[in-house]
């Protein structure tokens, strides 16, 4: 009986003294990495540059709207619309078409009316010109071209693009990449436009 007791007792202390060991190496392993990653998460959030409203390099004066615009790149990339970090037009939604891409927002909220591509290569341009006949006063528009967004453009939509602060699209040929923010009834030109 007594010889039973201690083996057993013995092996408990063993057993227990050998699972301590491995446990505090572990815990020591596991505290360790826990707190090199809190180092190095504290280091990276204090190096990192704070993000903007549609990932601009700086934050927009207040009573101002963040946007962001990129044409399409030849026939391989659309074009992109972000105002307010909110991406309105983009491959990745698939709402973005051949010719001159449209969105339209609110100039006091800043909320989207709507989005439209008008095709410039094998499309009318009657239809775009309606659109841009019926855009209210105090609209901001947001434009970028994808592939050819000149072809189909004649005097009278360009009359009415420039209408809207445009100075460059007079000029804007066959594949040439644009983008111009304007707004319907604003009496100065656009320092938007690329």
């Amino acid at each position: 009986g007594a010889a039973k007791l201690i083996v057993v007792v013995a092996i408990f202390l063993l057993t227990f003294y050998v699972i301590s060991q491995v446990f505090e190496i572990k815990m020591e392993t596991n505290l360790g990495h826990i707190f090199a990653r809190s180092a190095l998460d504290a280091a990276a959030r204090s190096t990192k540059p704070p993000r903007y409203k549609c990932g601009i390099s700086k934050a927009c004066p207040e009573k101002h709207f963040a946007f962001k615009m990129a044409s399409g790149a030849a026939n391989v990339v659309g074009p992109k619309i972000c105002v307010e970090d909110n991406v309105l037009m983009s491959a990745v939604k698939n709402n973005v078409g051949r010719g001159i891409n449209v969105a339209l927002v609110n100039g006091k909220t800043g909320e989207p009316l709507d989005t439209k591509f008008f095709d410039m290569w094998g499309g009318d341009v009657a239809p775009f010109i309606e659109f841009l006949k019926s855009i209210q006063d105090g609209t901001i528009v947001l434009m970028g071209t994808y592939d050819d967004g000149a072809t189909k453009l004649n005097d009278e939509a360009r009359k009415l693009i420039a209408e809207l602060g445009s100075t460059s699209i007079a000029n804007l040929g066959f594949r040439d990449n644009w983008v111009f923010c304007g707004g319907k009834g604003i009496k100065t030109k656009s320092p938007f436009e690329q």
